[in-house]
């Protein structure tokens, strides 16, 4: 799976999942724009991927910023020459019980899983469709997109609603070549997940320990994470895929954790 030629954008690229994701994109011959909320991190990792001879550009974006946005997309177009992929990765965690969630909790986590989405889909889409050369469309869902874990109401609730705006864009992006998938992880050993691991250990009333041997891995095959490699692989098979083939699909990565 090669991606020689083709311009990728990814968002929540500075660390964890989507740095790797920028990394693997670049060694498959894609030129790659990463978008962070944090500028310098962007950077820097943009800047990592040129040190290895790849074409990066770095970018301070806030997914849940319209005009941010369109201007971030737009300025990857001028100065990469297009956009083939996007990669919708940006997100954050809150936990609590659904009788403690404050609500400013719950509007702030679904603007970044969904209209985060929403946004950069938008734009990407608008790029597409008016380049002609359509592309592929990658969202970061989870196992929770398909099943529910306590303490993550708002969470779940988005990572199944990007399930069906990927179902949308499939079908109204089939006209123009754009196609559209979800890559659902099980739990990657991340900074997001590391800021869990107390939060629910605190909130089940369990150890550290118990939290990632009895929550988190209880139902995988092998009692191992996810890794940040597993899901970059995944996410340059639906980049790369040929045909529309492959296209309104999610993929679960998880060690057997949720099996489909």
């Amino acid at each position: 799976m090669r991606l020689d030629g083709k311009v990728a954008f990814v968002t929540g690229a500075a660390s964890g999942i989507g740095k790797r994701i920028a990394e693997v994109y670049a060694e498959a011959g894609a030129t790659v724009a990463v978008a962070d909320l944090n500028p310098g991190g962007a950077e820097a990792a943009a800047a990592g991927l040129r040190a290895r001879g790849a074409c990066a550009l770095g970018l301070g974006v806030d997914v849940t910023d319209e005009a941010g946005v369109d201007a971030a997309v737009a300025r990857t177009v001028a100065e990469l020459g297009g956009l083939d992929v996007l990669v919708s990765n940006a997100g954050i965690q809150i936990v609590a019980p659904l009788q403690d969630f404050a609500f400013a909790d719950w509007k702030k986590l679904l603007a970044v899983h969904l209209d985060g989405a929403f946004l950069t889909a938008r734009a990407a889409m608008r790029q597409m469709i008016a380049s002609g050369r359509g592309g592929s469309m990658i969202f970061m869902g989870s196992v929770h997109s398909k099943e529910a874990s306590v303490l993550k109401a708002p969470y779940v609730t988005a990572k199944h609603g990007l399930e069906g705006l990927a179902k949308v864009i499939a079908k109204e992006g089939a006209a123009h070549g754009v196609r559209a998938n979800v890559i659902c992880p099980g739990f990657v050993r991340t900074p997001l997940v590391d800021k869990q691991i107390p939060e629910q250990a605190k909130a089940l009333g369990l150890s550290e320990d118990d939290v990632i041997r009895k929550v988190m891995l209880k139902e995988t095959v092998d009692g191992e994470f996810t890794t940040v490699d597993d899901v970059a692989q995944v996410a340059l098979l639906f980049a790369a895929f040929p045909t529309q083939a492959l296209t309104g699909q999610s993929m679960v990565v998880s060690h057997g954790w949720f099996m489909q």
